[in-house]
C-alpha cells in the first residue's frame, strides 16, 4: 500500500517529458541607451527574427518546466529627441528642418530561458512566463541624421551631450537579462504559436566606461513583441 501511495504522489508531483521544439521567430523592437551623461531619447523601432528552439522537461504539478533559447538578428540603438527650452524641436539653420538623429545597431543576440507554461499542454491555450540571460554580438551600425555634424544648432539645444553622434560603438559584445510573458496555442498536427512581450536590460556599455572615457554608461534596453512558431521533432508518448 505504501509503495503504491509512494507512486501516486510521485506522478503527481514531477511527470516526465522529452520534447524537443524548434522554428523561427519574428518581432519588433523598441530600444533606447542608457547614457550617462544623459541623452534625451525616444524609443528607436527596428526589426528582430530568428530561430527558436525549445526542450520541455517535466510537468510539475500544473507548471510545464522548459528551457528555450533563440538565434536572433535584431536591429536596436537610439534615437536622439533634440528639444530647446521650452521642449519645441531645435530647427537647423542651415537647413531650417527640425533636427533630427538616430543611430541603428545590428546584432546577433541569443537568449537563454527557463520557461514556465499553465494551461493547455496538447490542444489548446496557455500562458508562460520566461526568463534568463542575453548575449549580443554587434556586426554593423548605420546613422540617420538630417544636418552636417559641423553645422548642427548647438545654441538652441537644452541637451548639449552630443558626443556619441560620432563615436562608433566600442564594446562589441553585449550581455543582459531579458524577460517576458505571453500566450501559446498549440495543436498536435499543426505545432505551438507563441506571442509574447519582452524587456531586455543590458549590463555591459557600448562605449569605454573608465575614469578617462566619456560616458560613464551606454547600456541598451529594449521592449520587444514578437510571434514564434514551433514545430515538434520528439514528443513524449502520453
Amino acid at each position: 500500500m505504501f509503495t503504491m501511495l509512494s507512486a501516486v504522489v510521485e506522478a503527481q508531483i514531477g511527470l516526465y517529458r522529452n520534447d524537443l521544439s524548434i522554428g523561427v521567430n519574428g518581432g519588433y523592437v523598441l530600444s533606447s541607451v542608457g547614457f550617462s551623461p544623459k541623452v534625451n531619447q525616444t524609443q528607436l523601432g527596428g526589426i528582430t527574427g530568428g530561430v527558436s528552439f525549445r526542450y520541455v522537461c517535466e510537468k510539475y504539478f500544473s507548471t510545464i518546466c522548459a528551457i528555450q533559447a533563440e538565434v536572433n538578428y535584431a536591429q536596436v540603438g537610439w534615437k536622439e529627441k533634440i528639444l530647446d527650452i521650452n521642449d519645441a524641436p531645435v530647427i537647423n539653420t542651415v537647413t531650417g528642418l527640425a533636427e533630427n538623429y538616430s543611430r541603428t545597431l545590428t546584432y546577433v543576440q541569443i537568449p537563454i530561458f527557463a520557461h514556465l507554461g499553465w494551461g493547455r499542454e496538447q490542444k489548446g491555450v496557455q500562458f508562460f512566463f520566461q526568463a534568463g540571460p542575453q548575449i549580443g554580438f554587434n556586426i554593423g551600425e548605420s546613422t540617420s541624421m538630417n544636418f552636417d555634424i559641423d553645422q548642427r544648432n548647438s545654441i538652441d539645444r537644452v541637451n548639449n551631450t552630443v558626443a556619441q553622434d560620432t563615436m562608433a560603438v566600442e564594446n562589441k559584445f553585449d550581455y543582459g537579462i531579458a524577460a517576458g510573458f505571453g500566450l501559446e496555442y498549440s495543436h498536435p498536427k499543426v505545432g505551438h504559436f507563441q506571442l509574447e512581450a519582452r524587456y531586455y536590460y543590458g549590463l555591459g556599455n557600448i562605449y569605454g566606461d573608465s575614469k578617462k572615457d566619456y560616458f560613464g554608461k551606454s547600456n541598451i534596453s529594449n521592449i520587444v513583441v514578437k510571434l514564434t512558431y514551433l514545430f515538434d521533432l520528439i514528443k513524449t508518448k502520453r
